[in-house]
């Protein structure tokens, strides 16, 4: 009696793994599309132009025409330096212009007298060579006395603070009635940015910076503005090397127009490098190249009828599903990113191409192999009396 129910689930067994297994092909179909291959990079948004602007003399602030965010243009008045101790020292350098002046002219004068004396040797030497002595003195007195006037003037002009660029005030480091001086840090005033043209400085891992070229476009994103993606192209690559904590990275530099002023210095900034960018191209699955065919029982799987063909370089074989036949295909390729590869010819679109063998199962097989023989059959199934 055992040995007939062994028999009896064995038989059920086989007859269940018959109706389970149907041989399928998974297949791909030849589309145009984008082939991209990328590397990532963080970096920090920056202002292609940033002019700190300071003083260069020394005074107290007198009045402050912009501030924070302020929209300026080149040659507009930001800032003022107190006038008065300015205006005393060029009035005190004019004086000294007119008294070397005085002084030159007065010796100039002896001069050509003595010298028409000495010519007829009606004067010593000694007194000849005090007349010229006292010429280039007050001449050289004059000469410093100008220049003293000039560089007094210059230095009123220089209490009047003008924007040297187009741009926007994002710093300003001074108060009214603060003292600055010109020949250290604190005579700072302003920094002007100019945030039409801003740029990023990313950087690239030591492992993709020989893929990363001038000219590649990017794309980016900042979390200010988490739902807009950025466009910019790679206008520098620097070979300094940059290590920290073992690691080593290069600076990418970025472009980024920012007509609408939403990108700022300091931003952090998430980059996406195309380091290769094919558009409206053929494009396969890689899977594809590496599918071979298999002799099966089952006749509804698509049969290998013709030969495969003599492959030349740069080329690689493909099977074509054409109806119930498999037809190798030997295609020239182009560019890939490792998971898809470009098709240059041998392909068109639409095309059929087998990538992978499956398995299917039948209604029947289904419900079978989801149902053990000896469960419980259910209500109204016909059974043997």
């Amino acid at each position: 009696m055992n040995r007939f129910i062994f028999a009896f689930v064995a038989v059920l067994l086989l007859a269940s793994c018959d109706k389970k297994q149907k041989t399928s092909i998974e297949t791909a179909v030849v589309e145009r599309g984008e082939l991209t291959e990328t590397v990532t990079a963080t970096g920090t948004i920056e202002s292609v132009t940033q002019v700190d602007v300071g003083t260069q003399v020394t005074g107290i602030i007198d009045k402050l025409y912009v501030d924070y965010n302020s929209v300026v243009t080149k040659g507009q008045l930001i800032a003022e330096i107190e006038k008065t101790l300015l205006q005393s020292d060029l009035k005190s350098a004019e004086a000294n212009v007119e008294s070397a002046r005085v002084t030159y002219e007065y010796n100039l004068t002896n001069y050509k007298r003595d010298k028409a004396l000495h010519d007829k040797q009606l004067i010593s030497d000694y007194e000849y060579q005090t007349s010229v002595k006292d010429l280039e003195v007050s001449k050289t007195a004059y000469d410093k006395a100008k220049a003293d006037k000039v560089r007094a003037a210059k230095n009123l002009n220089y209490a009047e603070i003008y924007s040297p660029i187009d741009g926007i005030v994002i710093s300003r480091d001074v108060e009214v009635g603060q003292t600055v001086v010109s020949n250290m840090n604190v005579a700072n005033l302003y920094t002007i940015a100019d945030l039409d043209n801003m740029q990023v400085i990313g950087n690239v891992d030591e492992a993709d910076i020989g893929q990363v070229k001038v000219g590649q476009p990017v794309t980016f994103s900042v979390d200010a503005y988490s739902d807009e993606v950025f466009e910019g192209t790679v206008t520098q690559v620097r070979l300094n090397p940059t290590t920290e904590s073992n690691v080593v990275t290069y600076e990418v530099v970025v472009n980024a127009p920012n007509p609408d002023h939403k990108l700022i210095p300091g931003l952090t900034a998430n980059l996406t490098i195309y380091v290769m960018r094919e558009q409206n191209v053929l494009l396969l699955p890689n899977k594809a190249f590496t599918f071979k065919p298999v002799e099966n029982d089952d006749k509804t799987t698509p049969q290998q009828l013709q030969p495969v063909p003599q492959l030349k370089e740069g080329q690689k074989l493909v099977w074509v599903i054409d109806g119930n036949t498999l037809t190798p295909t030997a295609v020239n390729v182009g560019a890939t990113n490792g998971v898809k590869t470009q098709i240059l010819s041998g392909l068109n679109e639409g095309t059929l191409v087998a990538v992978d063998y499956g398995t299917a199962m039948n209604d029947e097989a289904k419900q079978s192999s989801e149902r053990s023989p000896f469960a419980p059959q259910p209500p109204g199934r016909n059974k043997k009396k």
